[in-house]
């Protein structure tokens, strides 16, 4: 019997990058056994669960997100025991798993696509999404790739061209195939029945095409925000309507979360890259038959401040009546928070994470972060990334936030591995390192340990709704309540230390730690430079 089938709802989530957390046999690449050896640093920041970004078997062209065997271990992280293994011991230490799952797309060498691609008369030659070209023999359509160029790929064999919204080797599967949705669905039993508690969906709004491959309008307006919108690339040119986000996706995610409910106590958190990101997590996540939550890019862009986050925040609760957010501020795919918003004190970081902590929702936070890393400077000849390679130097690609943790500062390569690492570790990361963060009361580490301790006995802040107040300029103020019960979160988000007139006098709410708390008079509250208070009403 599950004693909480609903753990997800309020959950604060870890992801780990496996290649960059912890190398167990001196490869330079991170691996499996490697992150069950550190499960009690994961274990005492006092999170929930462990998302694993992909170790399937893969040509690593994107490191990992190409995958040419859903069902086993790259060799790279491990095997399919040490998975187990690291079930077991997460279990043991009441931290659930979930993993990647990269269903609208496999790599050029999974088995299904050299199949797909021999002819176009074999059992899988609709599985993937292939067409003929204009008789000019240029592309189908307009559709473009997020990695840049077009979207479709001549091959030579069919004579035909077969979509990628990534990469060229990342071929689209053709989800409007039976059989296709039918395999894919089984590779998720298949990690089920192995004991995970839940799924992080990759690219969730790709997995359908529309069928008439009908051209994509322009954008009306190139701003940057989702996944693949970055002025440097002709992707954000587009709107992208037919390319994905089609309305088949909604009936596919009822049946991926029927295949759940039969496993209670496990979960989803899609990931959506999207023209209009917050009505589709909205969409994708109302009426209790679809996923579980999901999360957007809207906070994972260089736009910060509390206009931002309040007009965000309040836009995706207009929006989900009965669907549940995940909140996310950094990860895999773009620049270190303390880089992207421009943080320049310690102070700043705990802001920034007791916003993040405090709002309705379920949280990811991503290996580092609670260190307080900083955007890796690298150079191009240490770049990997297909992406920054690409587009290299407006944009320098995911690399600088995929460099190894930095477990000791005494140590090489900062305690990660005793080889070269895969990526060098950052000189500037050093001083930032657990061993260091450890043994200081006051550091960042030691904030994100306390402040995860106090939420999880937070009911309020696991289940309640949230109100947002009027307030002075660069100050969030909101509530979260619960049956009677209220409490108010104030953050001043700037260097300047500001006054906040309140309705009525709070009562410091007991046990936060100690960089929380401002100072009362009457019924104003006086917040010093990135303060915070937690107080009930």
């Amino acid at each position: 019997m599950i004693k909480n089938p609903n753990w997800w709802r309020g959950a604060v989530i870890y992801q780990v990058y496996p290649r960059s957390f912890y190398d167990s046999n001196g490869d330079g690449i991170g691996d499996l056994p490697g992150v069950t050896a550190k499960l009690d640093y994961i274990a005492n920041l006092n999170v929930d669960a462990i998302w694993l970004s992909p170790f399937f078997t893969s040509p690593m062209k994107d490191f990992g997100y190409d995958v040419s065997d859903y069902r086993n271990v790259d060799p790279i992280f491990g095997t399919l025991e040490d998975f187990d293994e690291l079930i077991a011991e997460a279990h043991k230490r009441d931290l659930k798993i979930m993993i990647d799952q990269v269903l609208s797309h496999s790599s050029d060498q999974h088995p299904w696509f050299v199949e797909s691609r021999a002819s176009r008369d074999n059992p899988k030659a609709d599985w993937y999404v292939w067409a003929d070209p204009k008789s000019d023999g240029t592309p189908p359509n307009n559709w473009l790739s997020v990695f840049g160029g077009s979207a479709w790929a001549w091959d030579s064999r069919r004579k035909q061209y077969y979509l990628h919204n990534f990469l060229t080797s990342q071929p689209d599967l053709n989800f409007h195939n039976p059989e296709v949705q039918e395999q894919v669905l089984s590779d998720v039993k298949f990690w089920l029945d192995r004991g995970v508690d839940g799924f992080r969906l990759d690219a969730i709004n790709f997995c359908f095409h529309d069928p008439e491959l009908r051209d994509n309008p322009a954008s009306k307006a190139v701003a940057e925000g989702s996944i693949g919108v970055r002025k440097e690339n002709p992707y954000a040119y587009q709107f992208h309507k037919y390319d994905k986000t089609q309305p088949e996706n909604i009936e596919f995610l009822k049946r991926l979360r029927a295949l759940l409910d039969q496993y209670p106590g496990t979960t989803t958190v899609g990931e959506i890259g999207d023209d209009n990101s917050l009505q589709t997590m909205a969409d994708y996540t109302s009426d209790g038959d679809k996923l579980h939550m999901a999360y957007s890019f809207d906070l994972l862009t260089e736009q910060h401040g509390a206009d931002f986050f309040h007009k965000t925040v309040n836009t995706i609760e207009g929006k989900l009546t009965d669907g549940w957010p995940c909140w996310a501020i950094g990860n895999h795919d773009v620049a270190r928070v303390a880089t992207r918003w421009n943080a320049t004190s310690e102070q700043q970081l705990k802001a920034y994470m007791a916003m993040l902590l405090t709002l309705r929702g379920s949280v990811c936070i991503y290996q580092g972060e609670e260190l307080g890393l900083t955007e890796a400077e690298l150079q191009y000849e240490d770049l990997v990334d297909p992406y920054g390679i690409t587009f290299w130097p407006e944009y320098k690609g995911r690399d600088g936030c995929r460099t190894p943790m930095v477990w000791h500062h005494e140590e090489s390569h900062a305690g990660f591995s005793d080889a070269r690492p895969w990526l060098p570790v950052y000189d500037d990361h050093y001083n930032a390192a657990v061993a260091v963060q450890h043994a200081e009361d006051n550091s960042l580490l030691a904030a994100y340990r306390a402040f995860l301790a106090w939420r999880k006995d937070q009911p309020i802040l696991l289940k309640g709704d949230i109100e947002f107040s009027k307030s002075p300029k660069n100050t969030l103020v909101y509530t979260r309540s619960l049956g009677d019960e209220t409490v108010m979160v104030a953050l001043n988000l700037s260097e300047s230390a500001v006054t906040i007139p309140m309705p009525g006098a709070g009562t410091p709410e007991p046990d936060t730690p100690d960089f929380v708390g401002g100072q009362w008079h009457g019924k104003d509250l006086k917040l010093g430079p990135w303060g915070v208070d937690i107080a009930r009403l």
